[in-house]
């Protein structure tokens, strides 16, 4: 038996910057998962996973993550996506730099 769809969102890391990236439904790459394309469809999915892949001048690593609809978007479901939002593990780069700065 297989197994039921989960929703999802396309993800990858920036070619050149190395960020986290969400593919939206306007087909640009945004840093907030908030703001990503929320996929509820199998086929779909798979249709934006093939288009991300068709950008390796843009993006390295696309897969599906796995994604619940929050209040204000998807949201991440496992332990991994939850920590890719949260930008790098040392302090002082990216997402995390700038939410020191508004400390």
């Amino acid at each position: 038996m297989s197994r039921k769809f989960t929703p999802k969102v396309v993800t990858a890391n920036d070619l050149l910057e190395g960020d986290v990236i969400y593919l939206a439904a306007d087909d640009r790459w945004v840093r907030d998962m908030k703001q990503a394309e929320f996929i509820e469809d199998e086929a779909h999915a798979q249709i934006r996973l093939l288009h991300a892949e068709q950008q390796p001048d843009v993006v390295v690593g696309a897969y599906l993550a796995d994604a619940a609809l929050g209040d204000d978007g998807p949201e991440p479901t496992h332990f991994r996506e939850t920590f890719r939002t949260r930008g790098p593990s040392n302090y002082a780069h990216g997402k995390q730099e700038k939410q020191a700065e508004n400390v």
